[in-house]
């Protein structure tokens, strides 16, 4: 890895034709979009702020509108509900016991690394926050499956005071967390959550 994280841009060759309904009803909404494609065939996107339930609604239709194949961590219990459940499921949820999550980052950061020896696309999509409420900073795990993986990290945002969402800017990782959320930090400043008071530092939990 370089000494120092690095910003990289996405490649239309990682860019999918997306859903134009999606993006059709985001814009109808309001919202403006940037994206220009991934970084490479496996990484992990941080998606920060994570300050509202309309959250995970906008990340699904941005996951469309975009055309991601992107999997993503939630909660076990939310695929036990009936319809909820398989219907998450099918669009890249992986359920995670917090109680009981030995292993997963490893396993992830293997599986990506098996999808790169194959060519195959494997992204995994997660608000590194944790949770809507007010933290004192970032999960670890997401940050850990990328520099064990050796890939890069696509920086996502909601930004609701000028209702625009993105993934532009990617990041090579030094595996140095302090120079590397130093960066994360420097190019999420500028974006707001619905609830701004509620999003977390952006620094590695502690």
């Amino acid at each position: 890895m370089s000494e120092l994280p690095r910003l990289i841009p996405g490649k239309a060759e990682f860019k999918g034709p997306g859903s134009r309904m999606a993006r059709g009803i985001l814009r109808l909404a309001g919202w403006t979009l940037h994206y220009d494609g991934l970084a490479a065939g496996q990484g992990v996107i941080m998606v920060y702020p994570h300050t509202s339930n309309w959250d995970f609604i906008l990340g699904v239709m941005i996951k469309w509108a975009f055309g991601i194949e992107a999997r993503w961590w939630g909660k076990d219990s939310l695929f036990k509900v009936p319809l909820l459940g398989p219907w998450a499921r099918g669009i890249g949820g992986i359920p995670v016991d917090r109680a009981n999550a030995s292993g997963l980052v490893g396993n992830t950061a293997a599986q990506m690394v098996a999808a790169r020896e194959k060519g195959e696309l494997f992204w995994l999509a997660v608000a590194p926050e944790g949770t809507r409420s007010l933290v004192s900073g970032w999960r670890s795990g997401s940050y850990h499956v990328a520099v064990q993986a050796g890939a890069p990290v696509g920086l996502a945002y909601f930004d609701f005071a000028t209702k625009t969402v993105g993934l532009t800017d990617f990041v090579e990782l030094s595996g140095d967390p302090e120079k590397d959320f130093a960066l994360f930090a420097k190019v999420l400043a500028p974006y707001r959550g619905k609830r701004p008071e509620l999003a977390a530092p952006v620094r590695l939990k502690t």
